[in-house]
């Protein structure tokens, strides 16, 4: 059976724009959460939004016209040479698209309907298809020239590894070659307000595993890889396994006893070929609501014991939804570098309340490093419905 390489990575997130400046930021433990009321208007809440200005659409056709695809733009603006490269080698109809999204064009139908309520009618300009699911793969397949199968998943936070292994699959049945893969979700008000709703959403900084912990920041940005069957440098890194699976449980809240959580990581770990044991960082979804943590601390002791790192970074990006499974890999991807050769980890920021009825996982503290470059490391993602995934990333011993 092929490998599937991971072999370039652009991203974009509240932690900034590119490799460097995530990096840096990541490292020197700087949460990309802030305090805006700009999608919820007469009430600040943190937010993991995205600084300064992102690339212009006005070349683009109306429906395709939104925010997020402006952080497809930037996350693949990044890594466009290589895919350039890829096109020139194996030719446009062999190279895919495939990414996860929740939100779409929600935010420019928020702006229409405000024009409406002023206007008594919509913009011109408006057109209803930029809220399609699919209309990121479609930008970038237009953007690039890419003429194989463009496509995007949304079943919420496990849409981008979803996609992924999506993508992984359809290399290894023969039809692409190399596929642009990843995710991209922006903030929207209607997004912000689902979720308060459910009463899902902290005003403050997330706290994920504290006794204190209120709930979710929604956060937005993309990260985008070019997946190909052979590696492509020192920077490739291995996609090695990915685990599926569907709860049922509930439409929002995670089974409690995590059996479809478990099921994921025990088929990443099967079929990579990987023990537990071998596992050196576990980026886990850690959404900082009670019931997520609690399930997925519960799977993890009792699938890895209490020595692997984990941690979650959502109080650095906030929880991005659909692109999130995809920022995160691109967290696990940059730690894997070779400019990492410590193995420095993401650290878990939190306060530090003990939660007596979680287990004690190993937490990552600011700073903290294997001594070692990192070798092998998942990352979890579980959605509303139950739908689980997990990805498993590898580098050479």
């Amino acid at each position: 059976m092929s490998k599937i390489y991971l072999n370039e990575c652009g991203i974009i997130c509240a932690l900034g724009e590119g490799q460097a400046q995530v990096k840096a930021r990541l490292y020197a433990g700087q949460a990309g959460v802030s305090a805006t009321s700009r999608w919820s208007e007469g009430r600040e809440l943190a937010l993991g939004a995205v600084p300064g200005d992102l690339p212009s659409v006005d070349h683009l056709p109306a429906h395709l016209r939104s925010r997020n695809n402006a952080l497809a733009l930037a996350a693949v603006a990044q890594i466009r040479p290589a895919i350039q490269a890829a096109v020139a080698r194996y030719g446009a109809s062999r190279v895919g698209v495939v990414l996860g999204t929740s939100t779409s064009g929600i935010g420019e139908t928020e702006q229409a309907l405000g024009h409406h309520v002023a206007n008594g009618k919509l913009p011109e300009q408006f057109s209803y298809r930029v809220q399609e699911m699919g209309s990121p793969a479609e930008l970038l397949a237009m953007e690039l020239g890419l003429e194989g199968p463009a496509y995007v998943h949304s079943t919420a936070c496990s849409s981008a590894a979803k996609a992924m292994a999506s993508a992984a699959r359809m290399i290894r049945m023969g039809l692409c070659d190399a596929v642009i893969t990843g995710g991209a979700d922006s903030l929207c008000a209607f997004t912000v307000a689902g979720f308060s709703s459910l009463e899902s959403v902290s005003a403050g900084p997330c706290n994920p595993m504290s006794a204190n912990r209120r709930g979710i920041n929604i956060g937005e940005g993309a990260a985008l890889f070019l997946m190909e069957a052979a590696p492509a440098g020192e920077q490739s890194v291995e996609l090695m396994g990915w685990g599926e699976s569907s709860d049922g449980h509930h439409i929002s809240a995670p089974d409690p006893e995590g059996a479809g959580a478990r099921l994921a990581f025990e088929q990443a770990l099967s079929r990579a070929g990987v023990e537990a044991k071998a596992i050196d960082y576990i980026n886990m979804h850690g959404t900082a609501t009670p019931q997520n943590d609690a399930m997925e601390s519960r799977v993890i002791d009792a699938l890895f014991g209490n020595e692997v790192p984990v941690s979650s970074t959502k109080p650095f990006t906030g929880h991005t939804l659909g692109a999130a499974a995809a920022i995160e890999a691109a967290l696990c991807w940059l730690a894997m570098q070779d400019d990492n050769a410590e193995g420095r980890l993401p650290a878990h920021l939190w306060d530090g309340a003990i939660d007596p009825a979680l287990p004690a996982l190993n937490l990552v503290s600011p700073g903290a490093a294997l001594g070692r470059p990192l070798r092998r490391v998942l990352s979890s993602s579980f959605a509303f419905g139950g739908s689980n995934a997990v990805l498993l990333l590898g580098r050479p011993e």
